[in-house]
């Protein structure tokens, strides 16, 4: 391992990783950023920069022109603060206080059983160590840090006239080296909420867990056409299956946790009779199977089980449950709301156009709450997609909300700043660089409707698996990107 470390290691890898070791203890969950935004003023300051906040926490540290640069505009270096939080169902990690500890593993670097943060820590952690060096030419520079991208590019819309004053930007916020995104998908969140009514179930019944484990989630854009299994659409198949077959009770449902992520658990309590149980065990096996046959090039881990706690006693029996025709309408809701891939590009092979996630679900005070997740790079199929989502919650008398929209970035394929990163990777690496539209939001949508005529690129070092515990970093790639960037920089003084 050691030896694997020295040779991916070089000083100015290290050095950028030291930094994200730092960002890495600064717990920094979408819409906690407090303690990230203090982390980064008191860097700044105590390096001489200037550094200024605005109303929700985004910060821009101004980072004075390298000699000879002085009269170049600024440049604005562009990445969010926050990190999807997400752990196993086994991890006591608590990302409210706990630091993330970046291992390596070979190549990779990685967390234990939590999301690593690479997105978008190390593009900070990149950005800084750029500020930091002195040997490095550059016109002035913004670096401009936001909050709560993950969850619905809050920082990016609250964004003020005049906050920034660069006309370029270098986002760092993409996750394969060697690809220049250079327009994104736009998106919209529905919250559905039905009310649910209760009933008491038999004296006699027994509460299991029906389980639903062992996904691989993911990221609802990147990875929406990878095939991978959702959670929370499984269980609510497994809990129609038992509801068509059996006499349960439905008490609790829980799935997912964020809205841009695949969910990769979810489990529901039910209350069933003796009678019933060996029906139950037989169905959810039989069940299993045919999802572990289903999907078993792409989950091999799959899991879904009842999951049998002691015989309650006659006080615990009488545990207040969803009566039957609520809990009917919940899991047919569930199971009549779209996931996946809903449409394709007709204008680039192989790209997706429009898709939805079933996020997030959950009862809470008496009702059965919902996020959906709705991505498309046509504005008007996104809210032709977000009116079939809301339909199908008023078929099945729940309310709605639409939320956390943001609009396409449409590709500028004349623009003079991608034509100078492609010339500059060129010549640092003797290859060409790919340019791609990707089925995932990106702050450069919303930043460059907030400011007209910017100029904007998103790149960044590979990263696989964003948004679930299985989150890693190609250590190598941080490298290239810092190879490509310093004389990208440099380049401005033309």
């Amino acid at each position: 391992m050691d030896e694997i470390k020295d040779q991916i290691m070089d000083e100015i890898t290290e050095k950028i990783l030291s930094l994200f070791r730092e960002i890495s203890s600064v717990p920094r969950c979408s819409g906690h950023e407090e303690k990230m935004a203090i982390w980064l003023k008191e860097w700044a300051l105590s390096r001489g920069f200037s550094v200024k906040s605005d109303s929700v926490n985004n910060i821009v540290i101004q980072i004075p022109p390298s000699e000879g640069y002085e009269k170049m505009p600024a440049v604005v270096i562009q990445g969010h603060m926050d990190m999807v939080c997400e752990k196993t169902p086994s991890a006591s990690h608590d990302f409210s206080k706990d630091a993330i500890i970046p291992v390596v593993h070979g190549q990779w670097l990685k967390a234990q059983d939590t999301t690593l943060g690479a997105d978008n820590g190390i593009g900070i952690a990149i950005a800084l160590a750029i500020a930091e060096d002195t040997n490095i030419c550059h016109p002035p520079l913004e670096l401009l840090f936001t909050v709560d991208e993950e969850t619905g590019l809050t920082g990016a819309n609250a964004l003020m006239p005049g906050f920034i004053t660069g006309k370029l930007l270098l986002n760092l916020d993409s996750e394969e080296e060697g690809v220049f995104i250079i327009g994104c998908a736009g998106g919209l969140s529905t919250t559905i909420s039905m009310s649910l009514e209760y009933s008491e179930p038999l004296d006699d019944a027994l509460r299991l867990r029906l389980v639903v484990d062992g996904l691989c989630g993911g990221h609802s854009g990147i990875n929406i056409h990878e095939r991978r299994a959702n959670a929370n659409k499984i269980l609510a198949a497994a809990l129609k299956a038992l509801l068509d077959a059996t006499d349960i009770y439905i008490v609790d449902i829980e799935g997912g946790s964020a809205h841009n992520a695949i969910a990769r658990y979810a489990e529901a309590t039910i209350i069933l009779s003796e009678d019933s149980l060996k029906t139950s065990y037989s169905l959810i096996s039989e069940f299993e199977d045919r999802m572990r046959s289903d999907y078993a090039e792409f989950e091999p881990s799959l899991s879904i089980s009842l999951q049998k706690s002691r015989k309650q006693s006659k006080s615990q029996s009488k545990t207040m449950a969803i009566n039957n025709e609520c809990a009917c309408r919940a899991v047919g809701l569930l199971n009549a709301l779209p996931h996946g891939v809903l449409s394709m590009s007709s204008q680039i092979p192989g790209h997706v156009q429009t898709s939805a996630n079933l996020a997030t679900v959950k009862i809470e005070r008496g009702k059965l709450l919902i996020v959906s997740s709705q991505r498309s790079s046509l504005e008007s199929e996104l809210m032709q997609t977000t009116d079939k989502i809301t339909s199908v919650a008023l078929e099945y008398a729940a309310t709605f909300s639409n939320h956390s929209a943001y609009p396409p970035w449409q590709p500028d394929m004349s623009s003079k700043l991608l034509q100078r990163c492609k010339d500059i990777y060129k010549s640092v690496f003797e290859e060409e660089a790919k340019s791609e539209f990707i089925h995932a939001g990106l702050e450069c949508a919303v930043i460059g409707w907030k400011y007209a005529d910017m100029d904007m690129m998103s790149f960044g070092p590979t990263i696989k698996d964003p948004h679930s515990p299985d989150e890693r970093l190609y250590i190598p790639s941080v490298r290239k990107v810092w190879d490509f960037l310093v004389p990208l920089l440099a380049s401005f003084r033309e």
